[in-house]
């Protein structure tokens, strides 16, 4: 089913970066951010608690039909969430001197937020409403 590789992708994504974020905060934010204050890793560690939460909640919503009325929760803090991750990296990223890892980092959550708006405008997709209904078996 699409939503669930959509989801799937998504939790991976979001625990990947939580993750990181949580454990080497201090590694990360003197790399995308020069001069940054070690004081300050709890910021990023906001952050990974916000983005494990994200993740925790694709992952058990895996399995769900999602778009349209159905998941509508998730598919809209997923929109929400990679919509203004993606917006924000774009910003930061135009700015000359920034590492090319924001550029790979904002395709990313770009890509999630156009999934996941797609998703909260369009519906669920025929196929994954065919499998929920029993009328259509998994390849």
């Amino acid at each position: 089913m699409l939503c669930t590789l959509i989801s799937r992708a998504s939790a991976v994504l979001l625990a990947a970066g939580g993750l990181l974020l949580l454990f080497a905060p201090d590694l990360v934010l003197g790399s995308l951010i020069p001069g940054y204050p070690p004081t300050g890793a709890w910021l990023a560690q906001l952050l990974a608690a916000a983005w494990l939460g994200l993740a925790s909640l694709d992952w058990i919503s895996r399995g769900a039909l999602l778009g349209g009325i159905y998941g509508r929760p998730v598919v809209a803090a997923n929109a929400v969430s990679y919509f203004v991750g993606a917006t924000s990296l774009l910003k930061a990223a135009l700015r000359p001197g920034q590492p090319a890892a924001l550029w790979l980092v904002a395709a990313l959550l770009a890509l999630f937020a156009a999934l996941y708006g797609w998703l909260l405008l369009r519906g669920p997709f025929e196929r994954d409403v065919a499998m929920h209904t029993g009328q259509q078996r998994p390849a």
